[in-house]
């Protein structure tokens, strides 16, 4: 029988090793890069890197003050005959909440639910543009329409396009920037060196074009840009990221506004489009298809790229169209029960969904890109709660490990950061933040 896998975090769910397996995913993805580039470096991860990382938001310092990441109508609410989680971070979602419940604070909201039934409430928020979710427990979910259409869809399902080309081998002195243009670094005094660890970077030359954000999307983004690659995350200009949300997922990334309501906008997108090696989506399904800019619509415009799609619900069955967020697919599917107690639900120790999801589509890519494979990759969180519930259950003790913080330097001051949960030839891989939105939207190599 084989001995127990270190814990870290603890809980009745093992979420240790569905982290532990999408890392080490990455991992092996990297490595095969490395070998398609005639790169000697070693590619390593380790369980304390892997903890922290998935913990980045609770470890993240912003010259001293701890990142924020819950807004005051976000959380667990009890109702007439059971639990509603809601998400309310984003102030558009927010104001749904205030609106549907007619409340103005998080005092309100309580007393507003406790008069409605957990379904009546997620049905009257989700109807208005809002996030909630009732608190189902495994057999209420299994039995639930969309649990039922989605009960045989991976946690990530690839179709393979086509040959896209090999990437060249890797250029002696050819390695991406290590920090931000126009920052320097901050902390380790070599790592603004970009020949630090090896003649060239893994992902030298790659576009990555970044239609994501919140957690999952961004952190395989951040990712990739970690490893060299040259990414570029658009957002809309009307709705910004929150602030320790982009500097918790940000290193290394280049961030634009683009308005896609705007033709002009529109026309520019499709032409970076055209131009990147891996494109990358994660909003609702169909918000980008009203704008040409959908899945098939990326295919055609860029028909040697790899592909990622991210949703919450998967793309089909009655939920497809749904947005969502990690803490309200556990409260969805029962994690949020197997995580309670007898009084309330709970939630897992990180927002594991989120982060295994990320970096399962990242070694996704990373894979395709080695192979030299057009892939496009559709993954979910719900796929990633699935794989998650399926586990055996967990044994061992609980051990802490110690957590690898950086220094980075970013617009908002200086940051303590915990770098992505992989080295290269021996180094942590962590890089400036810089401002969100205040890059042009343009390739820069």
């Amino acid at each position: 029988m084989p001995a127990p896998q270190q814990r870290w975090w603890g809980g009745a769910l093992d979420a240790e090793a569905l982290a532990r397996d999408a890392v080490q995913r990455v991992r092996d993805a990297a490595r095969a890069v490395a070998a398609a580039r005639d790169l000697e470096v070693e590619i390593e991860t380790s369980p304390a890197l892997i903890a922290a990382s998935f913990a980045a938001i609770d470890h993240l310092r912003i010259d001293g003050r701890p990142a924020q990441p819950w807004g005051g109508l976000s959380g667990f609410v009890a109702a007439r005959d059971g639990w509603v989680r809601l998400h309310g971070n984003y102030p558009h979602h927010a104001a749904v909440l205030r609106a549907v419940l007619d409340v103005e604070d998080r005092a309100g909201l309580e007393r507003a639910i406790a008069r409605w039934d957990a379904a009546d409430v997620e049905e009257r928020v989700v109807a208005a543009g809002g996030i909630a979710a009732a608190v189902r427990d495994e057999a209420q979910w299994r039995a639930h329409p969309h649990a039922r259409a989605t009960a045989q869809e991976p946690w990530a399902g690839l179709v393979d396009r086509g040959e896209r080309g090999m990437l060249p081998p890797a250029v002696p002195g050819a390695a991406g920037r290590r920090t931000v243009p126009g920052e320097s670094s901050a902390g380790d005094s070599s790592a603004g060196d970009p020949s630090a660890g090896g003649d060239a970077e893994l992902l030298a030359g790659v576009r990555v074009l970044d239609l994501t954000r919140v957690i999952a999307g961004p952190t395989c983004t951040q990712l990739l840009a970690c490893l060299g690659a040259e990414v570029l995350r658009l957002g809309p200009p009307h709705r910004p990221e929150l602030l320790d949300q982009h500097l918790s997922t940000g290193m290394g990334v280049r961030s634009a506004l683009l308005d896609l309501r705007r033709e002009e906008a529109r026309a520019r997108l499709r032409r970076l489009a055209a131009e990147a090696d891996v494109i990358l989506t994660g909003y609702r399904p169909g918000a980008l298809d009203r704008h040409g800019l959908g899945p098939a619509d990326l295919e055609e415009l860029a028909p040697h790229s790899v592909l990622g799609v991210l949703s919450a619900w998967g793309t089909h069955g009655p939920w497809g169209g749904r947005a969502g967020f990690d803490s309200i697919v556990q409260a969805a599917t029962g994690i949020a029960v197997r995580c309670g107690s007898e009084e309330r639900p709970g939630a897992l120790p990180v927002q594991a969904l989120d982060h295994a999801t990320g970096h399962l589509l990242a070694a996704h890519v990373l894979d395709a890109l080695a192979r030299g494979r057009a892939v496009t990759v559709r993954a979910s969180l719900l796929g990633a709660a699935r794989t998650l519930l399926a586990l055996p259950a967990p044994s061992g003790e609980v051990a802490a490990l110690p957590v690898p913080l950086r220094q980075v330097a970013s617009g908002a001051g200086t940051l303590e950061v915990v770098p992505p949960p992989l080295t290269v030839g021996g180094r942590t891989l962590e890089r400036d933040v810089g401002a969100d939105g205040a890059e042009r939207a343009r390739w820069h190599g």
